[in-house]
């Protein structure tokens, strides 16, 4: 099973604190060409630096920063490629899913199914509250947008779910040998790391329930369909779709996306409508297409070591 392929007498949890700083440290090394473009920009035009995260995603081209800050994660990832494979000496695909291959049509269903709902659900709240937008739509910045978008967002997104659902699941799964544990905290952790996004300044930490619940559930998609593969697509889906459609001055990321949100933030329906209505129902489409069950064992179960298995089978 997938948390099980990283979880034996080898892979200790002290490893996974030093591959995680590991993997830090090369995110770290991937946002330096987008502090020299912020500096460089400042000192030609005379400028102090900026004091916010906010006002530093303002200082160069939008499509720039972009591309910049989506680098980071493209350096993250080689960094963990290596982590997994020199460090704990684990496949890519173990933390990938428990599959045989990557099972690339369910990514496709996945981020088919939350592009629909993310479009559906951004045109009603265009034509219910046309005052909360403008069109920001023009062409040329925007082709240069699609294609930063189309190939970086997957990175950014893939290395945050190989992180989390895949790395510090298996992670977590060694330390706690159950499937709760490993669940919750990488739900927590997911979620808190947005607690620097500009949203949360102007909505308050009550959106940290959107973020953790998110995060909750692509670990309970991740832990019932034995891989990572429809938590790939949905990332993927919800950030490239939003960030070609809608974008705002307190957004994290600043995009030449087609309408921009004008309005005055604050938690609404935005929020609990997906929290208690609509990733349930995601979950119960995903369920019925896939077969999913035994849903306690799954999201709950203790975790046996391999070696403990072949023990028993003697």
């Amino acid at each position: 099973m997938f948390v099980e392929q990283g979880v034996n007498r080898e892979n200790k949890f002290w490893k996974y604190i030093v591959g995680s700083l590991l993997i830090i440290l090369a995110s770290t090394v991937g946002q330096i060409p987008l502090l020299i473009a912020i500096v460089v920009k400042v000192f030609s035009e005379g400028k102090s630096m900026p004091t916010s995260g906010e006002d530093l995603m303002k200082v160069v081209d939008n499509n720039l920063s972009l591309f910049l800050v989506l680098l980071s994660f493209a350096v993250a990832m080689v960094g963990f490629y290596f982590v997994i494979t020199l460090f704990h000496k684990q496949t890519f695909l173990s933390v990938t899913t428990s599959r045989k291959k990557v099972d690339w049509k369910r990514i496709l269903f996945s981020f088919t199914l939350w592009s629909i709902f993310t479009i559906v659900s951004t045109v009603y709240s265009y034509y219910s509250s046309p005052e909360n937008f403008v069109i920001n739509f023009q062409l040329i910045p925007f082709v240069i947008l699609f294609f930063i978008s189309i190939v970086f967002i997957p990175i950014q997104t893939s290395t945050e779910e190989y992180v989390f659902r895949g790395y510090l699941m298996q992670g977590f799964a060694n330390l706690s040998k159950n499937k709760w544990f490993p669940l919750l905290m990488t739900s927590g952790i997911f979620g808190t790391m947005h607690i620097v996004n500009p949203e949360v300044s102007k909505m308050g930490y009550i959106i940290m329930i959107y973020y953790i619940g998110t995060g909750l559930l692509l670990g309970i998609m991740t832990l019932m369909d034995e891989g990572m593969e429809l938590a790939l697509g949905f990332h993927a889906a919800n950030n490239l779709i939003t960030a070609l459609l809608v974008t705002s001055d307190w957004s994290a990321l600043q995009t030449n996306s087609v309408l921009k949100d004008i309005s005055n933030p604050a938690v609404g329906s935005d929020v609990i409508l997906p929290i208690f209505i609509v990733f349930p129902l995601i979950l119960i489409i995903m369920s019925k297409k896939y077969n999913w069950t035994n849903w306690k064992e799954k999201l709950t179960g203790k975790i046996t070591l391999v070696e403990e298995q072949v023990l028993d089978n003697e």
